[in-house]
């Protein structure tokens, strides 16, 4: 496009330089675009957790930020045997401390956006799936699924113990897991408020069937890095301890 002066000469607008926003206003852009994307990615891809006790030890310890895959089991995929995943409480599994959420205003609203980790979530190991009949133990103390003993010694710290569970040093059998549940255990057998532990209530002279399993709908998504601190940093696959387990459901 051309202008014409009053001398008669002509002007090519498109040679006039562009009005640049100001500094402040591209800040602001920059500011929003960014904010944009943190939560698409957080409500879509990925979410940051930390872990909040010593149960997941000794591959995850306390304080240890993780990252979550939450695409992990979409388009109808679901746990799998060995997976480390982050779900919600069910209902009174997490202890008045590991409940508590981020610090303050600040941190709660990066949480909101995936800049933080976000508080009230369980980070556990998936031992058993929908039909699956989990007990313990055999005379290697090794956790027993389907039949099939699990050798766990690249992954699970026992302490000591000759079962886990609330009943110690004596045997336990839970199954089939529930259609749309899961059962889960730490890797720190001895310190974790897990699956085995709530297949019985302390507090109660009979045991609720049911209380010990996790809804899948429950389940954020799948652990696949430790990303901090920097030392610790790993990548994290399923093992293959459960690859001669057969399928019951």
């Amino acid at each position: 496009m051309t202008s014409e002066h009053p001398d008669g000469s002509v002007e090519l607008e498109a040679n006039k330089p562009k009005k640049q926003l100001p500094l402040w206003q591209e800040t602001a852009l920059l500011l929003v675009v960014a904010l944009g994307l943190a939560i698409l990615i957080k409500a879509l891809l990925v979410q940051a957790f930390y872990i909040p006790s010593e149960s997941m030890e000794p591959g995850l310890v306390r304080n240890d930020r993780i990252l979550v895959q939450k695409v992990s089991y979409w388009f109808g995929g679901t746990p799998q045997r060995g997976d480390i995943v982050v779900f919600k409480d069910p209902g009174g599994w997490l202890g008045g401390a590991e409940s508590v959420g981020p610090p303050n205003a600040i941190t709660k609203v990066m949480a909101k956006i995936g800049l933080y980790p976000s508080g009230g979530h369980l980070v556990k190991r998936v031992v058993g799936v929908a039909g699956d009949t989990v007990k313990c133990c055999d005379a290697k103390g090794r956790i027993i699924v389907n039949g099939v003993s699990i050798n766990e010694k690249g992954y699970a710290r026992k302490g000591g113990a000759d079962c886990f569970g609330p009943l110690r040093n004596c045997n336990w059998e839970v199954g089939p897991v529930p259609e749309g549940h899961i059962f889960v255990m730490g890797d720190n057998r001895n310190h974790s408020a897990d699956s085995s532990a709530h297949i019985c209530d302390d507090d109660s002279p009979t045991c609720t069937p049911g209380e010990e399993f996790v809804p899948v709908d429950l389940v954020v998504g799948k652990v696949f890095v430790l990303l901090w601190p920097r030392q610790h940093f790993t990548w994290i696959h399923r093992p293959d301890s459960f690859d001669d387990v057969p399928s019951r459901g």
